[in-house]
């Protein structure tokens, strides 16, 4: 046996041995008893856990957990994400817990758990399969589940008709099935990785995946999809997920609240659990995991100690206000956007003495349309004696950008929006370093602190994060950047004297449509 298996096997019998010191069979139960016992765990999910699963239950059951618990039994075709803090017991709600209890109320279950690898979906559906195998109170209440010949580590049957299939991420399930059954519930558990989080393409794939693989591999009255995962990045496939699909519900729970330290889980966690681990981990690392607040880590050039969250000067005491429109032309699958599409970066830099701000931003996967809305919603906030100077890469500048344009200025009612060409051929990698490398090092580039949770502005300084030589990460923010403060450098250097603000009425657009 090799050693990785050795290990394994221990790892199970511990687990067995865990199962059965931990349940207590009541020998003096009647048949009448044992029964409205199991109708009462049917109906009540929190009696459900300290019957069958008293080893779990070391603190009482969260009101959140057993309201997940329950939407997932009513809604037969159930898709969703757990999206609990770090802690919260997310896999075993939704690896063990739910499973069972849906087989319990005689929801036909061909459960799939889906892990990183094979190896580790298997090391988590072992948690299920020694339910079945040696759990006392299941049993003695329905029997003996192990079922000779079908108790395999990747796939195993009980006597009561529960399929348990352990599945590696990417792995084809088309034509999944036992006998004439299909897959009913697939659980995606924690596929979200440090290595995936890097390679925008790697997620944009596991997207695919679950759409046409999972999904696709369901054909019953029942299909369930969960995705137990706390979401600590900008961007993840997850959020794409989400984004993609609107009426997936989104179940969040932030484990503790950031100011009073209060414990969502109060039964099992206390505020001096949480004052602890951001004292260890650090504030920032301690919200990404617990709270979903992203952490975003600098790349080679552009680091994150580089940005600075600072309070704007007033909006028209800036010498110039440069938008630029990086355009993308988002594809289509079906009725959504193709999540390998371009994004459609509009920033919006100001220029004050001799530093850069960002006013604020829209970085999203998108149609062109929603860009163009946002640009003249923005111009129709400030003040009338503010103007902005809108922006487009002329290689861009062609027909079908045109009639999007009036489309939206048709509809906002603004029909004195224009857009300026620009004319800017430079390479794009050397002009984001040229433009922004020393900009940023030497502090002359500021963020509006109001953004400091906002996605968009988060997407894009991932994306800034990721530039480096030989780079395949998303560009479209830094490249807009680089074109607007190119532009709004000119206001530095040539600037007339005395002149401390664009409204003065110096500056004209050129080539504008």
């Amino acid at each position: 046996m090799k050693k990785e298996d050795k290990k394994a096997l221990e790892r199970y019998q511990k687990k067995l041995e865990l199962i059965q010191q931990g349940g207590q069979v009541n020998a003096f139960e009647t048949d009448h008893q044992r029964q409205a016992a199991i109708e009462k765990a049917k109906k009540d999910v929190r009696f459900c856990v300290k019957r069958y699963f008293p080893h779990y239950a070391t603190s009482e059951c969260a009101d959140f957990q057993i309201a997940f618990a329950i939407m997932v039994l009513k809604d037969s075709n159930f898709t969703g994400f757990a999206k609990w803090g770090r802690g919260l017991a997310k896999s075993v709600w939704c690896n063990i817990i739910i499973p069972f209890w849906l087989w319990l109320n005689g929801i036909d279950m061909y459960f799939v758990l889906v892990g990183v690898s094979e190896k580790k979906a298997i090391q988590l559906l072992s948690d299920l399969k020694a339910e079945f195998e040696v759990n006392p109170q299941i049993i003695a209440d329905f029997g003996e589940q192990k079922k000779p010949g079908s108790w395999n580590d990747e796939l195993w049957v009980t006597n009561g008709g529960f399929i348990g299939q352990a599945l590696g991420f990417g792995q084809s399930c088309r034509g999944l099935r036992v006998g004439p059954k299909r897959p009913s519930m697939y659980s995606c558990d924690d596929l979200e990785t440090k290595k995936t989080i890097k390679n925008e393409k790697r997620q944009d794939e596991m997207v695919e995946y679950v759409e046409e693989e999972l999904l696709a591999s369901m054909d019953g009255e029942n299909e369930r999809l969960l995705f137990p995962n706390n979401w600590f990045a900008p961007v993840m496939f997850l959020k794409k997920l989400a984004a993609k699909h609107p009426d997936w519900v989104v179940h969040e729970v932030k484990a503790y609240d950031p100011i009073t330290y209060e414990p969502r889980w109060k039964e099992k966690y206390t505020k001096a659990y949480y004052r602890r681990k951001e004292k260890k981990m650090g504030v920032t690392s301690a919200k990404s995991e617990y709270n979903h607040e992203a952490k975003l880590k600098g790349g080679k050039i552009f680091k994150s100690e580089y940005v600075q969250w600072v309070k704007l000067p007033r909006i028209d005491h800036f010498k110039a206000i440069i938008c630029h429109w990086d355009v993308a032309y988002a594809g289509r699958v079906g009725n959504h956007i193709n999540d390998g599409s371009d994004y459609n970066a509009v920033r919006i830099w100001g220029v004050y003495k001799e530093e850069f701000y960002l006013i604020h931003c829209f970085v999203q996967q998108t149609k062109m349309l929603p860009a163009v809305k946002y640009m003249i919603e923005f111009k129709k906030s400030l003040p009338k004696n503010v103007d902005v100077d809108f922006r487009v890469e002329s290689q861009f500048w062609n027909d079908e950008v045109r009639r999007t344009v009036e489309d939206a200025k048709r509809e906002l009612n603004a029909p004195e929006f224009n857009l300026t060409e620009s004319h800017n051929k430079r390479n794009k990698f050397r002009k984001i370093i040229d433009e922004l490398e020393a900009r940023y090092q030497n502090g002359r580039i500021k963020y509006n602190i109001k953004l400091k949770h906002h996605k968009d502005t988060q997407i894009g300084m991932q994306q800034l994060f990721g530039i480096h030589h030989g780079y395949t990460t998303k560009d479209d923010a830094p490249d807009a950047d680089a074109e607007a403060i190119h532009e709004g450098a000119k206001y530095i250097y040539s600037a007339p004297e005395g002149q401390d603000s664009w409204n003065s009425g110096k500056m004209k657009s050129v080539n504008q449509w």
